[in-house]
This record gives C-alpha cells, sequence and structure tokens, in this order.
C-alpha cells in the first residue's frame, strides 16, 4: 500500500499539485479516482477550501459548488434580465468546435469497396479496406464478383475476431512468456558496428516489460535531413554529438610540490575530437588559465602549453577534488553521447549513438526528428508523448523478439504496451505498476507481498467485488471467462400453455400423544422460628 501510496503522490505531483498537499491527501486514503469523485466540502477536512478547489481544478473536475457569482446575481433581477442579450450576442459568433480528421481521405478503390460492404449489410476496418484496396488495384472485378470476394472475407474475419468473454490478457502472457523462455541471455554487437555492445534477449525484454528510467545500454539511431551520403560531413556531425571532457583531450598531471593541477592538451586527440585552441582556451577560462610549463618528457625537458590549475591552500583533499573537476570539465558534445558511429545503410550513413539525449538531439536543425529514435521508452515519454512511447515499447519488444527468431503476433505486444500506457503513464508490469494497481485486494496479495496487502485492506476497510480471475480461483468460485461469464435463463416460447402448479399432497396429521403432566408437589408450611 505504500507503493500505491508513492504512485498516488507522484500523479498529483505530475498534475501540478504541491508535494505537501499531495502527501496529506494521500495519507487521508485518497486515489485520483476518490478526489476526482470528491466535493470541495470532503477534501477541506484536511487541506484548506481554496486549496481543495484548486486541486479539484487541476484533476479536470470542476466543483459544482464552486459558482457564487450566479447566486449574488438573483438579488438583481433587472440587472441580470439585461445581459443576456449583449452575453448572447458576444456568445453567437464562436465558432463550433470542430474535430480534426487524422484519417486520410479515402481513394476512388476504397470507396468502391466501402460502398459494396455496405450493399451486402457487412463491415471492415479501415485498415483492412485499405489493404483490400491495393491488393484489388488493376484487378477488373464485376460488381458481382467483388460483393462474392468482399462476402468471403467478411466471413474470414469474423473468423479471426476474439470470441466474446475470451481471456484476452491470459493468452497474450503466455504468448510472450512461452518463447521468452528460449530467449538467449547474451548481449551481441548491434546492427553490425563491432565497437558497440547492446542488450537483446531476455534482458533487454524484462527493462521494456518494467519500464526502466534508464536502459542498460542507452542507443541512439540519428538520421540527418540532407546530405547523407557525404561520408565527411557525417564525421563532423558525429564529432559535434560527441560529448568531449578534458579527460578525452589531454594528459592530466598532479603537482604536490606546488600543489596544482596540470593538463596537457594532445594536439592529434584535439584534432581528431574537432577541437581547437581558441575553443579550448574560452572553455578553460574559468577553471584556470594556459602557461608555458617545463614539462619532463623522458630524460629531457620540454616546453608545452598547459592549463594550470592552482589548488590555492595546501590540503590533498582539495587537489584530489579539483583533479576530479579538471578530468570531468565538458568541453563540447551533448551530455550523454559518449560515443558516435557512423555505420552505412542503404546509399547513405546513419549515426549510431552510445548513450541517449533525445531533447538535446532534437534541438540541431540538420536532425530529422521523424526519423531519429532511442531506445529509452522513458525519454521518449517525455519528449514525444504517451503515444509514441506506446509505439515505441510495441517497436522495441517485437524487434526484440525478432531477432531472437521467434514470431510473435504483434496484436498480444499491442495489448501489453496498451495495459502500459492507458493511463498516460509509462507502468511498469509488475508490484510498482499494473500489478500494484489492481482494484481487487486478493489479486494484489497474490501476487506479491501478501501480508501486507490484506493487512492495509483490512485496516482501511477495502471491499473485493471478485471481478477477475486470481480472486474467483483463490475463493473457489468459477471464473467470469467464457462459460463462467454467461447465466441462462430459459424464456418459453409464446404458444406454449402456462404450467399449472400440482398441489402438493399433505402429509397424514398424526394426532399428538398426550404427555402427562407430573402433579405439583403440596407446599410445606412454613415453620416459625423463635429465637
Amino acid at each position: 500500500m505504500t507503493i500505491a501510496r508513492a504512485t498516488t503522490i507522484q500523479a498529483l505531483r505530475n498534475r501540478g499539485i504541491s508535494k505537501k498537499t499531495a502527501e496529506i491527501l494521500a495519507d487521508a486514503g485518497f486515489t485520483l479516482e476518490k478526489l476526482a469523485a470528491s466535493k470541495p466540502d470532503r477534501l477541506a477536512k484536511f487541506i484548506p477550501k481554496k486549496e481543495a478547489e484548486k486541486v479539484l481544478k487541476k484533476l479536470g473536475t470542476v466543483p459544482a459548488e464552486a459558482k457564487p457569482a450566479p447566486k449574488r446575481e438573483k438579488a438583481k433581477p433587472a440587472a441580470r434580465a439585461r445581459r443576456p442579450s449583449t452575453k448572447a450576442a458576444e456568445v453567437e459568433p464562436e465558432a463550433p468546435l470542430t474535430i480534426p480528421v487524422k484519417a486520410p481521405p479515402l481513394s476512388a478503390g476504397e470507396q468502391e469497396i466501402l460502398d459494396g460492404l455496405k450493399e451486402i449489410g457487412r463491415w471492415l476496418p479501415r485498415f483492412v479496406v485499405t489493404e483490400l484496396s491495393k491488393k484489388l488495384h488493376g484487378l477488373k472485378l464485376s460488381k458481382k464478383r467483388l460483393q462474392e470476394v468482399l462476402q468471403r472475407i467478411c466471413e474470414k474475419f469474423d473468423l479471426h475476431a476474439i470470441d466474446a468473454n475470451e481471456s484476452a490478457g491470459i493468452v497474450s502472457a503466455q504468448s510472450i512468456g512461452e518463447p521468452g523462455t528460449q530467449m538467449t541471455m547474451r548481449t551481441f554487437h548491434y546492427a553490425g558496428v563491432a565497437e558497440m555492445n547492446v542488450t537483446l534477449g531476455l534482458p533487454r525484454l524484462i527493462e521494456i516489460v518494467d519500464a526502466r528510467r534508464v536502459p542498460s545500454t542507452p542507443i541512439m539511431e540519428l538520421y540527418v535531413k540532407s546530405g547523407h551520403t557525404d561520408l565527411e560531413r557525417m564525421r563532423k556531425i558525429a564529432t559535434e554529438i560527441e560529448m568531449t571532457s578534458l579527460e578525452d583531450i589531454a594528459s592530466i598531471e598532479t603537482d604536490l610540490v606546488n600543489m596544482r593541477v596540470l593538463a596537457y592538451p594532445d594536439d592529434h586527440r584535439m584534432k581528431s575530437r574537432g577541437v581547437t585552441w581558441p575553443e579550448l582556451e574560452e572553455k578553460l577560462k574559468k577553471l584556470g588559465e594556459i602557461q608555458e610549463v617545463r614539462r619532463q618528457v623522458g630524460n629531457a625537458e620540454k616546453k608545452a602549453r598547459a592549463l594550470v590549475v592552482e589548488a590555492g591552500e595546501p590540503s590533498f583533499k582539495k587537489l584530489q577534488r579539483l583533479v576530479e573537476q579538471v578530468r570531468m570539465m565538458k568541453i563540447k558534445g551533448i551530455d550523454g553521447i559518449s560515443r558516435a558511429i557512423i555505420k552505412k545503410r542503404g546509399e547513405g550513413y546513419v549515426i549510431y549513438t552510445e548513450g541517449s539525449n533525445l531533447s538535446k538531439i532534437l534541438e540541431l536543425p540538420y536532425v530529422d526528428a521523424s526519423r531519429t529514435t532511442t531506445n529509452s521508452v522513458q525519454e521518449i515519454y517525455e519528449v514525444l508523448g504517451i503515444e509514441a512511447a506506446r509505439n515505441a515499447i510495441v517497436n522495441e519488444a517485437y524487434n526484440t523478439l525478432q531477432e531472437q527468431g521467434l514470431t510473435v503476433d504483434i496484436r498480444h505486444i499491442m495489448l501489453v504496451s496498451d495495459m502500459m500506457t492507458n493511463d498516460g503513464d509509462v507502468k511498469a508490469i509488475g508490484r510498482h505498476g499494473i500489478s500494484g494497481r489492481k482494484s481487487s485486494v486478493l489479486a494484489r496479495a497474490a501476487f506479491e507481498i501478501t501480508a501486507h496487502h490484506l493487512l492495509r485492506a483490512a485496516i482501511t476497510g477495502e471491499v473485493d467485488y471478485l471481478d477477475g480471475v486470481a480472486e474467483n480461483v483463490i475463493v473457489g468460485q468459477p471464473v467470469t471467462l467464457g462459460t463462467g461469464a454467461v447465466n441462462l435463463i430459459y424464456k418459453p416460447p409464446p404458444g406454449a400453455p402456462k404450467p399449472t402448479a400440482v398441489a402438493k399432497p399433505k402429509p397424514a396429521v398424526t394426532p399428538p400423544v398426550p404427555v402427562p403432566t407430573p402433579e405439583p408437589a403440596p407446599e410445606e408450611p412454613l415453620e416459625e422460628v423463635v429465637p
């Protein structure tokens, strides 16, 4: 239940509610659903009324009582009567709300198929209609023949539709879980790039369904808008985005006598990383100054340009911290991108990066935002939103299984991703996510931390309506799936005679045997006791 509390607090914080208020409401036993159904008066018992109204407004539930303005105007009927005409005049010109049409317009072939379906009184989804029009393009079919084809397709479609009350979740879990047992545990070289490893197989699938914040091997696939065939330009972009610290281009030494840190930049390493001296001096201005220093190289002493950072006081601890600061000093590139590798793909080139920073990469003007991706689902959710995260889960899980040579119907993976993202947040499949948020106490207790869930439910007085599978199995009832979800009622045909009630033979009444009552014993006379 601590998990549920933490989840509620996080959900309230995400909606712009202060941490203190979120904690008070979570401790009072409120969830998002309970808050949405609550009125300000109820919340006012725990927080100030103004704060309660703000909370409900942020959650999108407008309190019914928070409309004091019209009530005050009741005392002025004349003034109120004049206003509607002017207000009505202002309201009328408002354009009606238009819902954008996201589906592309119908082609001639699609329209013909839809007309044919209308004539035979059947229906098919838009995707199937589009695929069918592509297949039938160029074929000359008569109207009768087209209707026959559509009839056959509709029959096949109905055959493949899931049955009512089918346990879709269990089938999906089995369909993904069974091939998952055959997956290997190794990490593989990624997309033919020998220098780069990526987690694949079962560990990657676990990462996806656990909704890990940072994958074990974050990788980005970067496309550019133009010039992807120019290798030199791609190399320049790769060096530009690659995170370069002072440690990558200089050798860092500690001068213990003078209590200072010396960094000697290497010209070859600077050139390979695309860093120039003026650029370096500009970056290192705040840290220290570049000086000509005598440096011992083998047996000889040479003059070399070096960044000199003074410790300022004789403290070895401070000097050690200073060394770390100089080493990690960022010179250029994007945070999180440790390496960038160019790979030939078809006619052009693609950049693969070790490390991920989608928001900063998409800000670059030459990057093609429509094709650039990362394998971090949480990052996609934060930058592009929940729909993009849902598609990322589907693609990542499907590709992980495909790379292992395991064919799983994409609909099973789509069901899992829908469950993970259906409330606008990416949740893990586990006790911190879907399983921990189930409404049924017994289902939560059956999954993990049994005593904790049962004790918490008893304290707060939770009710279990036994709607799911696990809780019905626990109490020994038939589950509400398949035939268990159907109740049969007999309805006699309209012409059938009404059944007459047959009088039951009454059992013979035997007279009760009289029980002789014992005569009361005569009372003994009271003796008078004389003192």
